[in-house]
């Protein structure tokens, strides 16, 4: 209702200024309807006919042609109608096409019902981003609702690969002790692999999971929103009454919330098929109908297998696990939970690490690294070994002697290779030698007699040697070469290959 005074002005302005009814409603901010109610009750006659459209003449050309061609632009039937004598403008005339369009019969949809324990209806829903260390992933959420009782499942992953998915089942049906006979999916690749109308070609995973827990899936027809409006309505639900403003330090506690969320809140709420009943108690009524779990949960760890090079890493989503050096080169297969990640060779089990879900991380265990220090030392000892036994064969037979009297083989070895870089192959052979004839394998006894023969041929002490830093030399042995050519060469001159040359010279 509209004051008295507001009513005597619409009146003084309709009979002493002559305003129209627009005019009036415009100034006075009200609807022309209250201006004409007012006008009426004060006995004010009804205003003149409104004078006739330009559209007019030409509605039924428009109308007809609508019908005909209900998707025709309204540009180009204003220019039809141009070419045909209509004055007015374009903007006016899109307004009265509007209004002649046909519009398509609203669809009406059956409300569905379904029995107890009968069906279950399954989605993923996106919640955004989750960042871990140097890693952005999607926050995934898994929902599964009953259709009867409407019972939810909620669990937050980070991504929707298969694995996830296969999970999402397993823990829902753990959750509710039992599953229903039916479960209904969105088209998602994870269920449906190709559709043409009534053939369907389902994923041979979700195919091995229902034979595991024997539930028969089945996808939703296309454009048919209606069948899966449960498992819409509920993340809806979730979405408003569970995320919305919810803080979480990880992963793992947000899904400890869910749970709790839906364990109380959730299951408190009013049954949508019965609001005097809660979802509590309408599940309990559908327990019963439910069907039993198998004896063993359907394994839904991730498989991958990982082919590995030169260095000992296993790299599986984003991140290198380590391995034991001696299983490089060879393609293995990982198996990942969400907490653990398993690498086997073949059958056995060669790595178990904590999960991560960083970007770029190295997992390692320390064995794995201190196995391969020492084996890369044990292969720098081996070469040393094989580059004594080159250059002074008689070193086998010290090491044997050595390691019966119980002596430290590896100082042994780094003082044969010092006086083997000072004096030669040719004297430390013969040194080693008469270390044995002696019965002294000891690395004292080798310097002694390489020391005593030195001092016999009346040679200087040696001149220490420094070679360029390349790993190359530390491995190069070269036998020393007779110089009795040379010494002939001092004795009895020249020495040529054909004796009838003369020689040349002063």
């Amino acid at each position: 209702m509209i004051s008295h005074a507001l009513q005597a002005e619409i009146l003084r302005l309709h009979h002493s200024e002559d305003w129209p009814i627009g005019t009036i409603a415009r100034q006075l901010r009200v609807h022309h309807d209250t201006v004409r109610r007012v006008l009426t009750q004060a006995g004010v006659p009804a205003p003149k006919a409104v004078r006739a459209s330009m559209v007019e003449p030409y509605r039924g050309f428009i109308a007809e042609t609508l019908e005909r061609y209900p998707r025709l632009r309204a540009s180009r039937l204003y220019a039809m109608v141009r070419a045909r004598g209509y004055p007015g403008g374009p903007d006016h005339f899109r307004a009265i096409v509007a209004r002649l369009r046909p519009r398509s019969p609203a669809e009406a949809y059956l409300r569905l019902r379904t029995l107890p324990g009968e069906q279950a209806q399954v989605d993923w829903a996106h919640f955004g981003r989750l960042t871990i260390g140097r890693a952005v992933r999607p926050l995934m959420a898994f929902v599964m609702v009953l259709s009867y009782s409407r019972q939810l499942f909620l669990r937050f992953y980070l991504g929707a690969s298969m694995g996830y998915f296969l999970r999402g089942h397993v823990e829902a049906f753990a959750s509710f002790n039992a599953l229903p006979r039916v479960l209904l999916y969105d088209n998602l690749k994870s269920a449906v692999l190709e559709r043409a109308a009534d053939a369907i070609r389902f994923h041979p995973t979700l195919l091995e999971l229902a034979a595991h827990y024997r539930f028969q899936p089945r996808p939703v027809a296309p454009a048919r929103g209606n069948e899966k409006g449960r498992v819409e309505r509920a993340i809806r639900y979730i979405r408003d009454a569970f995320f919305a403003g919810r803080s979480f330090r990880d992963l793992q506690d947000l899904n400890a919330q869910a749970q709790a969320w839906c364990e109380i809140e959730a299951a408190d709420r009013p049954c949508p098929e019965d609001r005097s009943r809660r979802v509590r108690e309408v599940f309990e009524q559908e327990r019963p109908y439910l069907l039993a779990l198998p004896e063993n949960p359907f394994p839904c760890e991730e498989r991958t297998e990982v082919s590995v090079r030169k260095s000992p890493y296993v790299r599986f989503d984003w991140n290198d696990y380590s391995i034991p050096h001696a299983h490089v080169s060879r393609t293995l297969l990982v198996l990942a939970t969400l907490d653990t990640v398993r690498i086997l060779d073949g059958t056995k089990l060669i790595a178990t690490h904590p999960r991560s879900f960083d970007r770029g991380a190295q997992i390692e265990l320390p064995e794995h690294i201190e196995a391969l220090v020492a084996h890369k030392r044990a292969a720098r000892t081996h070469r040393a070994q094989d580059r004594l036994h080159h250059a002074a064969p008689s070193a086998q037979a010290l090491f044997l002697r050595a390691a019966e009297r119980g002596a430290h083989l590896g100082v042994l070895t780094r003082g044969l290779l010092q006086l083997l870089d000072s004096h030669g192959a040719q004297a430390l052979e013969a040194a080693i030698a008469a270390a044995l004839a002696e019965e002294a394998a000891h690395l004292g006894a080798v310097r002694h007699f390489i020391d005593a023969h030195a001092q016999a041929a009346g040679l200087r002490p040696p001149i220490a040697v420094y070679l360029p830093k390349d790993p190359r030399l530390d491995r190069l042995s070269v036998r020393p070469q007779p110089l009795t050519d040379y010494d002939r060469l001092t004795q009895h001159g020249p020495v040529h290959d054909n004796p009838d040359d003369e020689p040349t010279g002063p």
